[in-house]
């Protein structure tokens, strides 16, 4: 009997000792941020530089350099996503989290729409597009308005 319950007092310590670590890995939505802001800053600084001018590019009808621009911009949005999926979330957060990266990643899908519609001329296209990504971009910022985020928030209306 007492050898049973020696076995028994050592599983109940190993497992609580165990759970200490994931307690103290716990993620904050303070550690979030702190991960998420150098991945959305790093993700801005490219896009200012990739979508330099495509505004004008569009309005002056350069089309395809355009569309360019816009798929550059989905390929480091999608990067920058993949890097945001692997930083913890807090448990608390995490089902509005995972529904911000999927609004990310409708961004990613609408970026990528717009430049292929620049791409085969269809400006009026790519126009109503461009609609649907702002206002999937306010969805979007609106489900983590908590977390105060200064690069993270997605506003198409800087570049076109």
């Amino acid at each position: 009997m007492s050898g049973r319950k020696l076995v028994m007092l050592f599983a109940i310590a190993t497992a609580s000792l165990g759970a200490v670590p994931s307690i103290a890995a716990e993620a904050t939505p303070e550690s979030f941020k702190e991960a998420a802001e150098p991945i959305c800053k790093t993700n801005r600084e490219a896009n200012e530089k990739v979508l330099d001018g495509a505004r004008q590019n569009v309005q002056a009808g350069k089309l395809k350099k355009a569309s360019g621009q816009l798929l550059g911009a989905a390929r480091a949005l999608k990067r920058a996503r993949t890097q945001l999926l692997g930083v913890p979330k807090p448990t608390a957060d995490s089902a509005r989290l995972t529904k911000w990266l999927k609004g990310i990643k409708s961004e990613v899908e609408l970026l990528e729409s717009t430049g292929l519609k620049l791409a085969d001329g269809d400006k009026n296209g790519a126009m109503r597009m461009i609609i649907r990504l702002k206002s999937n971009a306010n969805q979007t910022n609106n489900l983590v308005l908590d977390y105060e985020f200064r690069y993270c928030r997605i506003n198409p209306s800087e570049f076109l």
